[in-house]
């Protein structure tokens, strides 16, 4: 018997019990999952109804990551699966679905951020890192100057978000579908939504700690 997609077998809002009057259709067809797991890449090509394609990731190791409060995109590496909503299990075996929050190398966002704002973040700044800047400072341009300070007037950081950037790694959450598009990109979390996973990880932590 093979998986099917059809809704007979299900009881009605009132409770109520359908009679199947058919046999299963190929147009209710249904696939295995495809529990796309972290590692090096891996897609497989599925033909699907109409000729049409599913690309089915079977392992996935990078994705692109937006960050919405500044408007970029930047290709990341995923480092490893930390919280996911529906099952716990996808977080011990380390699989990837829509909707799993996942921690990200911080590195490209961190370069592009020093680029755009010419500030540098995730680092202790020590007496030679501040002559080290007043050096690269005299380098630049009175345009390139002028263009990081205008910038620079309407820069905000999330202290949460910083503090991420010393540790190299960001929390991000997956908005694609593996199993179906064969990415695993998102974009990274923020505000109170950060807030929000931060508590859960917290709260999972503890009961693991008094286990």
């Amino acid at each position: 018997m093979g998986i099917s997609r059809d809704s007979v077998h299900k009881r009605r809002a009132t409770g109520g019990k359908q009679k199947p009057w058919r046999k299963k259709r190929k147009f209710e067809l249904a696939r295995p999952a495809a529990a796309t797991k972290l590692g090096a890449k891996r897609v497989h090509v599925v033909r699907t109804r109409g000729g049409n394609q599913k690309f089915r990731a079977l392992r996935l190791d990078a994705g692109n990551f937006s960050w919405g409060t500044e408007a970029t995109t930047r290709k990341s590496r995923i480092i490893n699966v930390v919280y996911n909503a529906s099952n716990n299990e996808f977080t011990r075996t380390n699989t990837l679905v829509k909707n799993t929050i996942i921690q990200i190398d911080s590195t490209p966002f961190r370069q592009w951020y020093e680029a755009h704002y010419g500030v540098e973040i995730g680092k202790k700044k020590t007496k030679k890192d501040e002559k080290a800047e007043g050096a690269a400072e005299k380098k630049k341009s009175k345009h390139v100057l002028a263009t990081l300070k205008g910038r620079q007037e309407d820069r905000e950081l999330d202290k949460a978000l910083e503090d991420q950037f010393v540790t190299g790694r960001l929390y991000a959450c997956i908005s694609s579908r593996p199993g179906q598009s064969g990415r695993a990109d998102g974009y990274i979390l923020e505000g109170q939504e950060l807030a929000f996973y931060v508590r859960k990880l917290a709260k999972k932590s503890g009961k693991k700690e008094k286990e």
